[in-house]
This record gives C-alpha cells, sequence and structure tokens, in this order.
C-alpha cells in the first residue's frame, strides 16, 4: 500500500480536481438536471447510504435513472424501472457526475473501488473487506478491466488488488482505461441484464 505521503496527496488532489470538474462541468450538470426534471420530474437527484473508508455510511448522490416507486404498473424489477433517460445516463456514465461533490466533500476519492450496498457489508470475507481501507472512488480497478461484465469475485478482488497496490501511477493509468471504457461504452450493464444482480453470500 502507498504510504501516508501519497494518501496525503491524492486526498488534496481529489479536492481541488473534483472543485474543478464542478466548476466546467456545472452548464452539463445544470442541462442534465432539466431534462431530468421535464422528462421524469422530481427529484432529479437519487440519494443513498453507503459504506465509505472504514466502512462508515455517507450519503451518495447520483442522478436518477429508474422511476421512484417500485410498485408502479410495469415497473416490477428493477430493470423494468429504468427510465428512457436513465438509460442514456447509465450508458455514458453521466448519472455518475454528482458524486464529484462526495469526493470534493471527502465521502470519496476520483479513484478507489466503488461504494456498494450498506446490506453487503456482512458478506464481505476478511480479504475483500480490505476494500474499505481507503476512500471509495467515482471509477476504480474494477471499473477501468470491464465494470459489470464481470463476476462479483473477479470485482472485489480486483479492489483488493488496487487497496494492496495503490500508487499514482496506478491511479493515473485507471483513469486512462476508465475513459476509454466509457468512451466505448463498455461494461455499462451486465451481458444478460440492464442490472447487476445483487451480491450474496453463496458467491464467495
Amino acid at each position: 500500500m502507498a504510504g501516508k505521503n501519497y494518501l496525503l496527496f491524492k486526498r488534496t488532489m481529489d479536492a481541488a480536481i473534483s472543485v474543478c470538474l464542478l466548476l466546467a462541468l456545472l452548464p452539463l450538470l445544470a442541462f442534465i438536471s432539466l431534462v431530468s426534471l421535464a422528462t421524469q420530474g422530481r427529484p432529479v437527484l437519487f440519494s443513498q447510504l453507503r459504506p465509505g473508508l472504514l466502512g462508515r455510511p455517507f450519503k451518495i448522490y447520483k442522478f436518477r435513472t429508474m422511476t421512484p416507486h417500485a410498485n408502479q404498473p410495469g415497473h416490477n424489477s428493477e430493470a423494468g424501472r429504468i427510465t428512457r433517460l436513465g438509460r442514456v445516463l447509465r450508458r455514458l456514465s453521466l448519472d455518475e457526475l454528482p458524486q464529484l461533490w462526495n469526493v470534493a466533500r471527502g465521502d470519496m476519492s476520483l479513484i478507489g473501488p466503488r461504494p456498494l450496498l450498506m446490506e453487503y457489508l456482512p458478506f464481505y470475507n476478511s480479504r475483500q473487506s480490505c476494500r474499505h481501507s481507503v476512500r471509495p472512488g467515482l471509477t476504480g480497478l474494477a471499473q477501468a478491466r470491464g465494470r459489470n461484465l464481470l463476476s462479483w469475485e473477479e470485482r472485489l478482488e480486483l479492489d483488493v488488488q488496487y487497496v494492496e497496490s495503490i500508487s499514482f501511477n496506478g491511479d493515473v493509468r485507471i483513469f486512462l482505461w476508465s475513459v476509454r471504457a466509457v468512451i466505448q461504452g463498455r461494461g455499462a450493464s451486465p451481458e444478460t441484464s440492464e442490472v447487476m444482480e445483487k451480491f450474496r453470500p453463496s458467491h464467495y
């Protein structure tokens, strides 16, 4: 793992870059918000508690990509609740942009293991739990290597590998690989569904 000097530098860069990106992308964020409001109504943002550094919960923000109520006719499954605009935002990873605010606040990092659901915490083995020894990321090694095309075992192992070898050069490579994956539209959804199946203890 990287020493404390790099982690301090990483946090400083995260704060500076995320604030600059928020300012630069403000017109795009406003445009997406207006389109979402006009086509999907309120709320524009989706928020949910996720485990952060050391497993401590924080509220993550995304642009809403699903209908707000699961009991609406024809929207019984999670995949069935994804809106037309939501599919576009997910494919381009634009739904994740509000998380730049989480990075600026210190809840997240630009690069790190993706924050998963709170309900998964009891399911990790001791090795997989190491993913919470660093701040969760806007993108990570698993996202750069295939995102939702990977199995849960592969994703969690890549998260641990990232923690074990975290470095500036590694973060730069992951960023570049992630940009390529988004441009190619690779791995935004699993091959057989629009949503990733939930992680369960039987997976490890």
